[in-house]
């Protein structure tokens, strides 16, 4: 089967969405597809400038082909336009992509942008294009673009089953739920907690909760503010806060909130960005795995974080605010312990329900370890195929 993934996107990229990618491709590979993943030649920044091979950069198998193709990328020179900047370089690649494409053939081309395949739709056959849907398009044009997209395509995959939902109601024909997920290998050789700390000279006997992943997601708070403001009504609970992420600027502005609530500067631990091969390292060293964020209509019931599947592979003990698209995954008291989104005070009291209990949060991480194994990038790939062949 020769497979053509199509990705508007940096590669490599800080961004979650580059992780996803790359071990989706290696998987689909490894599953029998000959693959080649198809992006721009973009500006890149200057940290993700310095890395030669992205198979080693996310830590997969150079069992797929990447190709770059030429675009206009104004991005550094249209600093105060970004919208016009990206709709160059968008213009630009379609144009790129479609030249290459008018004179090659695949048997299945593959995307999580919608406008890619609407304008395939317009010269390759229906059977032949699948769409992996993240979000759903709110804007006039976006709702314009998806819709039309996922009628013109062979097979939608939804991240979550609200997701799978509305675009049935935008006429979607066939959709497969299939949750993102995680490289099981990454976690396989992961030395315990105790020798994590040493290496990454964290404090041996603390209690560490933590937060990995982008402090912030398409100009939306990821609720690391509340968690600040739980940990500072525990006040007789020494909660160290790890910060594995960034812009470093956004970690500043958290600093300085937790030492306006009274907080030890000591205790809180911003790591920085780090390689996405060395984030199970990361994991082991923490007690607690963080995920609070707030209540919006993206994070409710259209978001599948990585970091949650990186946390259950972990073994490490999970919090999270209760929205849908999370209890699609987890299960309060059994592999997590969620509370209402945005209750400080809630949050407050599972931060120190897990900080009395080891045996707790022993269980209740050991319980989404074993979860982990059925949302493997693996699995995936094997459903999604299977649902293309049919």
């Amino acid at each position: 089967m020769r497979f053509l993934y199509l990705a508007n996107i940096r590669l490599p990229t800080e961004k979650a969405h580059g992780l996803q990618i790359m071990q989706m491709c290696e998987a689909f590979a490894s599953a029998g597809a000959d693959l080649t993943l198809i992006v721009p030649r973009r500006v890149n920044a200057p940290e993700m400038s310095r890395i030669r091979d992205a198979w080693a950069y996310y830590g997969v198998s150079r069992n797929f082909a990447v190709r770059y193709l030429p675009c206009l990328d104004l991005f550094r020179v249209l600093r105060r336009n970004e919208r016009i900047a990206f709709a160059i370089q968008t213009l630009t690649y379609l144009l790129a992509l479609i030249g290459l494409l008018l004179f090659s053939r695949a048997d299945i081309y593959y995307s999580r942008d919608g406008l890619t395949l609407l304008l395939l739709s317009l010269f390759k056959p229906r059977r032949t294009l699948v769409y992996e849907a993240h979000q759903l398009s709110k804007s006039r044009g976006g709702r314009f673009v998806q819709s039309w997209c996922v009628q013109r395509v062979a097979l939608v995959v939804a991240v979550t089953g609200q997701l799978g939902s509305d675009l049935r109601l935008r006429d979607a024909q066939q959709v497969l739920i299939a949750h993102d997920g995680i490289r099981l290998e990454r976690f396989a050789d992961v030395p315990d907690q105790a020798t994590a700390r040493a290496r990454l000279n964290l404090p041996a006997e603390a209690f560490i909760v933590a937060y990995v992943g982008q402090l912030h997601t398409m100009s939306m708070s990821k609720g690391i503010d509340t968690l600040i403001e739980a940990i500072a009504k525990c006040a007789d609970t020494p909660i160290f806060l790890a910060l594995v992420g960034g812009p470093p600027a956004m970690a500043e502005m958290l600093r300085q909130h937790w030492i306006a609530l009274g907080l030890p500067t000591e205790r809180f631990l911003f790591l920085g960005r780090v390689e996405p091969s060395a984030v199970p390292l990361y994991l082991s060293a923490f007690d607690v795995c963080a995920m609070p964020f707030p209540w919006t209509a993206h994070f409710a019931y259209y978001a599948s974080p990585l970091k949650l599947f990186e946390y259950m592979a972990s073994g490490r003990a999970i919090v999270s605010s209760d929205l849908p698209a999370v209890a699609e995954v987890v299960r309060n008291g059994e592999t997590a312990l969620l509370y209402p989104p945005g209750d400080v005070a809630a949050l407050a009291a599972a931060l120190r329900r897990l900080y009395a209990d080891p045996a707790l949060r022993e269980r209740i991480g050991t319980a989404a370890k074993q979860e982990a194994a059925q949302y493997s990038w693996q699995v995936r790939a094997e459903r999604i195929l299977e649902a293309v062949k049919a």
